[in-house]
């Protein structure tokens, strides 16, 4: 389990493809034991090697995610899985990406910087104003949500600690929803479901 809250950058140094999919190193600020899960982008990736960042990606990981267009020299954000007992500053983030959004704007106005993301209708169901969500793999606020856009602001701090800052429009992020709104649009679904099913007398 993760937070949202990124630790620091690193830098791709290779992406290899694989029989089983890609393998990835990146330069880190930190090193990781074997078996160790750490978040890149938001991703869920486990440690390869004692020393150094090196993880392997499966096909369903490329095809969900932006990590299969990653190149060598690219920023990623990273964040180690949170210890037990530590203080959860940001929101439960899992690492399981639930797809991908396209960058609308990155608008700065004043001091307020603004980023516009478009989502595919199966995810915009799961964002809500002042909701959490995770924009590769950042713990955000969510401000607006509509007609499959969604908006958050973005504080200084987070434009100087993680990639946001390089986004461009066109460009594709990370989207993990908050995993209550999950699972209160399952239960929703499932009440629904219920229902229609008594009305027509099937139970």
């Amino acid at each position: 389990m993760f937070t949202g809250i990124i630790e620091r950058s690193g830098r791709v140094k290779s992406v290899r493809r694989t029989r089983g999919g890609a393998r990835i190193a990146i330069e880190g600020p930190f090193g990781v034991p074997v078996g160790a899960s750490v978040a890149v982008n938001g991703v869920c990736l486990t440690s390869l090697e004692p020393r150094g960042l090196v993880f392997d990606m499966v096909p369903e990981t490329l095809s969900r995610t932006t990590l299969g267009h990653l190149r060598a020299g690219t920023r990623v954000n990273l964040e180690r899985a949170l210890a037990a007992g530590a203080r959860l500053d940001g929101h439960v983030v899992h690492g399981h990406v639930d797809g991908t959004g396209v960058v609308e704007s990155l608008a700065r106005k004043g001091g307020a910087v603004t980023l516009r993301v478009k989502v595919a209708p199966a995810l915009a169901d799961q964002i809500v104003p002042k909701g959490s969500i995770a924009i590769d793999g950042v713990s955000l606020t969510v401000v607006e949500s509509a007609d499959g856009k969604f908006s958050v602001a973005l504080i200084p701090a987070t434009l100087a600690r993680t990639t946001l800052a390089r986004l461009r429009k066109g460009d594709r992020v990370n989207i993990e929803t908050d995993v209550l709104a999950k699972y209160a649009r399952r239960r929703a679904a499932s009440r629904i479901s219920k229902a229609f099913l008594a009305k027509a007398g099937f139970i």
